[in-house]
């Protein structure tokens, strides 16, 4: 990602008030996730992500998918977030999560551990930890983020959402 891009989030993320992450259950279990979240409602860095989804979705994807997303940054101090997908079987919203977009917003030597790993399919390039990398996926691959054991993990997260699953 582009030096603008990343001055663009690194600016909206700065001040943003940070709060426990939870799971889709609501659940606060931290053998299951500890990270610290904030919100981000930026149309700009919302098309920004929506540009790399595009094509990443032309190129190997192929699904339904709109310029529709929840932008997440997390911070994992010490945290980590055990195996999980990120689309939300059985809501009640007209809309699935269908592609998953994730920002390296810290160098990697600013922090030991918090390895971003798949579970079903091979594992990424360590390159995928230097800052702005961005990682394109299916929402419904399980994956995690193994724990941070030095310094703090920053990334952007964000959840294209297309009809339903079928």
């Amino acid at each position: 990602m582009s030096g603008n891009a990343m001055d663009m989030i690194e600016k909206a993320v700065r001040n943003l008030p940070l709060k426990k992450g939870v799971t889709f259950k609501a659940s606060d279990d931290e053998r299951v996730r500890n990270s610290d979240i904030g919100w981000v409602n930026d149309s700009a860095i919302r098309s920004l992500l929506y540009n790399y989804v595009w094509e990443a979705n032309v190129n190997a994807f192929n699904v339904n998918v709109i310029n529709k997303a929840d932008i997440q940054y997390t911070e994992y101090k010490g945290g980590h977030y055990d195996w999980h997908i990120d689309t939300h079987w059985g809501n009640t919203s007209l809309t699935d999560r269908k592609l998953t977009i994730t920002v390296q917003l810290s160098d990697p030597d600013e922090y030991e551990g918090g390895k971003f790993e798949f579970c079903e399919v091979e594992m990424i390039p360590d390159e995928a930890k230097k800052k702005g990398s961005v990682l394109v996926f299916p929402s419904y691959l399980k994956h995690r983020v193994t724990p941070v054991t030095k310094g703090i993990r920053k990334s952007l997260v964000a959840w294209f959402e297309g009809e339903h699953w079928r």
